[in-house]
């Protein structure tokens, strides 16, 4: 007989056992199911603050069922455990045959029962079904990962992000598959992303000409002016001054709370990271040797004498040479633009979070975040490693 003809004549059986967790049960279970003719589909366990819950789909004949049944409920008493049973022709669909899955990753410092709320029912609203749900990050954030059928990436993520904002919570929606694990290229802006500072607002300080150069800064940042046409007008304010002024500044500069983690993670599992910025390579080039980081681009300041000239050397690098500058990078390491990752926080950034497979705007600006993939508003770097699907305890073991 073929097996889709035997198929017709089994029964598929749910099991639903639930209770405190204590080593043997799993073993106990499967090992009354034994003497069966029983095949396994499908195992799904978890444990929460020690209360266990495991579920396994079944093939059996439909002559063992009441066997199966009665050994089942005897050996929730021997066990001290809840096993609830549903027998029945049902067809024994297992997620592992469904295609088209999309993950979605939200992250928040809080997540409240309304955040949860929200996302199931857009998720819903866009056709999509929830099939599994697990933590994967609680610290610095917490993060739950959603495995989604039945709708399609931008779909979930249009239907989400505008309301997501208002519960705190970030979320990334990426498909699934061998793609979501494939060598990465990393690309990051550098002020305000990988530092927590402004390195030219610094600079200006340091000068006595911060009030202006902040104005223009900002306008920058928010698009309003030109980069080009900005930075050469920050610069020029910056003419005379000692080129000490650069080893001052340095010593201001503070990484981001993870930046170090991410980075060190991501080269541990193999991918490649870069920097690109609109900043100044006489001061981002000594972090990016710090950090390991091979791939950098950056404006240069003119130096002549000792003192800063006012002007810059070379091209600028402004929003197409920032994604120019990832295309580069991944033509290096042999990598598809598909994935590459692009993280920053400005108006300087746009081409290159669009350009990059996944683009990631970073504490940024208003028209950043509308145009970027995913959004991450909490103030730790690291948190990007749990929208790659990276976990906590992963990253904790890699530490080790």
């Amino acid at each position: 007989m073929m097996r889709e003809d035997a198929q017709e004549h089994r029964y598929t059986g749910l099991i639903l056992l639930s209770g405190v967790d204590s080593p043997g049960i799993s073993s106990a279970l499967f090992s009354t199911l034994e003497p069966f003719s029983i095949v396994v589909l499908d195992i799904e366990q978890v444990v929460i603050r020690s209360r266990l819950i495991l579920t396994v789909l079944i093939e059996l004949d439909p002559a063992h069922a009441s066997a199966v049944e009665e050994d089942l409920n005897q050996c929730a008493t021997d066990l001290n455990v809840d096993i609830a049973i549903s027998f029945g022709r049902e067809p024994a669909e297992s997620i592992a045959q469904k295609t088209g899955l999309v993950h979605v990753i939200a992250l928040g410092e809080k997540i409240t029962p309304g955040a949860v709320a929200n996302l199931a029912t857009h998720i819903a609203e866009a056709g999509g079904n929830i099939e599994r749900i697990h933590r994967s990050a609680s610290f610095p954030l917490t993060a739950f990962e959603f495995l989604v059928s039945g709708a399609q990436s931008e779909t979930i993520r249009s239907s989400i992000s505008p309301s997501a904002k208002k519960y705190g919570v970030d979320v990334a929606v990426q498909e699934a598959g061998l793609n979501r694990f494939a060598r990465k290229l990393v690309v990051m802006d550098v002020d305000s992303t990988l530092i927590s500072q402004e390195v030219i607002d610094l600079l200006a300080e340091v000068a006595g000409v911060g009030t202006q150069v902040s104005l223009i800064t900002e306008q920058a940042m928010r698009g309003e002016i030109d980069f080009e046409f900005s930075l050469r007008q920050r610069v020029k304010l910056l003419a005379g001054q000692p080129e000490s002024i650069i080893a001052a500044v340095s010593q201001k500069i503070s990484l981001t709370p993870g930046a170090r983690t991410l980075i060190r993670t991501l080269k541990k599992l193999g991918h490649a990271v870069g920097l690109v910025s609109g900043g100044f390579s006489q001061i981002i080039d000594p972090i990016s040797r710090e950090l390991g980081i091979t791939h950098t681009r950056s404006n240069q300041l003119e130096i002549i004498d000792g003192f800063l000239t006012g002007n810059l050397i070379g091209s600028i690098i402004d929003r197409p040479a920032k994604a120019q500058a990832l295309k580069d990078f991944a033509g290096i390491e042999g990598i598809a633009i598909s994935n590459t990752v692009a993280i920053g926080d400005g108006a300087n950034d746009l081409d290159m979070i669009s350009t990059a497979g996944l683009g990631i705007a970073f504490n940024a600006k208003p028209n950043v975040q509308a145009a970027a993939d995913s959004t991450l508003n909490a103030p730790y770097l690291d948190s990007v490693l749990f929208m790659l699907g990276i976990r906590r305890e992963d990253i904790e073991e890699s530490e080790r």
